[in-house]
């Protein structure tokens, strides 16, 4: 039995997507390893929408960091698929802790990239669950349920004929 495509979010930070040269190695990351960009924006947070986000980690020490950084500049959301797709972007992003990823694990994105734990450059969906509230929150027009029943099979069956579109960095058939 072949296993279904898991979708993900991947947000890259104000820090990598300023820097379009590394956004793009990023990018190329994705791709060698197999990721399926199903839909991708590029996007400015406002204080009030980066809040709403990371509300989760609101009255911790360092929120009001992470909201005002993740404000700062433009960033790349993506709805990525894979088999296994939230473990594995989640490992080849290494610890969020940037110091931990540049010392244990420096070929992980975050131990090239990152500069600090704020500044750490990527962000992933650590659960299914998560992954479908963090996509909501970015593309609240797109339909997970109607993917994964209706278009689901045909990017994993057809693998050889997806395209790469650089434009709109999102793949199709």
């Amino acid at each position: 039995m072949v296993s279904r495509l898991q979708l993900t979010l991947a947000i890259i930070k104000p820090d990598i997507v300023v820097q379009p040269h590394l956004y793009k190695e990023i990018q190329g990351l994705l791709l060698k390893n197999k990721f399926i960009f199903v839909r991708s924006k590029k996007i400015c947070l406002s204080q009030e929408r980066a809040g709403q986000f990371y509300k989760e980690h609101e009255g911790r020490f360092f929120h009001k960091r992470l909201v005002m950084f993740m404000s700062s500049g433009p960033i790349w959301t993506h709805v990525l698929a894979r088999d296994n797709a939230i473990q594995h972007w989640r490992q080849m992003m290494g610890p969020t802790k940037t110091y931990q990823a540049q010392y244990s694990f420096p070929d992980s994105i975050r131990g090239q990239f990152g500069l600090t734990d704020t500044r750490n450059s990527t962000h992933g969906s650590d659960s299914e669950k998560a992954a479908t509230q963090e996509i909501h929150f970015f593309f609240p027009e797109f339909d997970m349920n109607k993917w994964l029943t209706e278009e689901e099979n045909t990017y994993r069956t057809r693998t050889s004929v997806l395209k790469f579109c650089e434009e709109r960095h999102v793949h199709f058939i």
